[in-house]
């Protein structure tokens, strides 16, 4: 083709932008495969599923912007995590750390003490589990070699940024130390320091338990989580004590309190709970962070509806209900799907 003429080189050059336009849309079309995976990484990261979502989104631009200077030297899963995570520790610059009540640092408290609500912390959230996983799927296979349980979330929230990054680089993904220095900027050396101290730092704010946890998806946690709701139903508090362990931990942010045993944990209920008799509580079930999860709704005596008041995300163990979140921002009921009343 003769390219001298001015209209005809403008029209070659023309062609060649949205050739270059739809190949890199085509592109990101298929990446829209590792989504779901790379909300688990980015919620990993920050502990929070509102920050995971727009973290995607800005992984997938940054992705979509720097096209052109994909090489093809790793898989495109690999370079959508390098930019996924570089992204987090952006946004992760300055921040403070998303934690649980129980991870503030202060003493399990009085049940028969005031409640203090504290908006102004940035608490950790739950995520909903995928519907429908297929066992096969990199991003399920990613989440069994690692638990996404809270109590592994929460952990993490206590590494700064770039120790927790090259923790779940090399502990979840198991990718290889000179990936993940590739990756983050740093040495290998570096790599294998930062990693030695977050080792660390995870066993010592870990709990340990002897008993081993329950699948969500098992006969046993099904009956459990059946009992649990109905004893609550029924307002029968006697009941739900012999649910829990001796150890049992309750928490429910926003309130910074946390309480520890059967005994605090069914007189923070009767003291603090709206509901007075059976039937003002109901609940629907999901799961969350690979556990069960009791959504409970409140009946509200004005207009005798159940409203959406508590996501309650169980940690069961073969001994019972080890540790509950009840977490009381109604927005996730969205997120998870569950109606707003019913």
């Amino acid at each position: 083709m003769n390219l001298s003429h001015p209209v005809r080189r403008l029209l070659f050059v023309t062609v060649l932008a949205l050739d270059e336009g739809g190949a890199r849309d085509a592109f990101l079309a298929d990446a829209q495969k590792y989504r779901r995976e790379l909300l688990a990484h980015c919620y990993r990261m920050t502990g929070s599923l509102h920050d995971a979502e727009d973290l995607v989104q800005e992984t997938y631009l940054r992705a979509w912007k720097s096209y052109d200077n994909f090489e093809g030297k790793s898989s495109v899963r690999t370079w959508l995590y390098r930019i996924a995570t570089n992204t987090c520790l952006t946004a992760l610059d300055g921040r403070k750390r998303r934690p649980l009540p129980s991870g503030l640092g202060g003493p399990a408290a009085d049940p028969y003490a005031d409640l203090t609500e504290r908006h102004e912390i940035a608490w950790l959230e739950p995520i909903p589990d995928a519907p429908h996983e297929d066992p096969a799927d990199p991003s399920v296979i990613a989440e069994s070699r690692e638990s996404v349980r809270l109590a592994f979330i929460a952990a993490l929230q206590h590494l700064p940024p770039r120790q927790r990054a090259v923790l779940v680089l090399r502990e979840v993904l198991q990718w290889k130390a000179a990936e993940v220095g590739e990756a983050i900027g740093v040495s290998t050396a570096a790599v294998n320091s930062l990693l030695q101290r977050a080792r660390a730092q995870i066993d010592e704010v870990s709990p340990s338990r002897d008993d081993q946890p329950v699948a969500p998806e098992s006969p046993e946690a099904a009956d459990t989580l059946a009992q649990y709701m109905a004893a609550f139903e029924s307002y029968d508090m006697d009941r739900l004590v012999e649910l829990f362990t001796a150890d049992a931990v309750w928490e429910m942010p926003p309130f910074d309190s946390w309480y520890s045993g059967p005994a605090d944990i069914i007189a923070l209920s009767k003291n603090h709970c709206p509901a007075e008799k059976p039937g003002d509580m109901r609940f629907l079930t999901t799961t969350a962070n690979r556990q069960p999860v009791a959504a409970m709704y409140m009946r509200n005596p004005q207009t005798d509806a159940h409203e959406a008041f508590q996501l309650h995300v169980l940690d069961m163990t073969t001994a019972g209900v080890a540790h509950v979140v009840a977490f009381m921002d109604v927005s996730l009921f969205a997120k998870f799907g569950l109606p707003e009343a019913l």
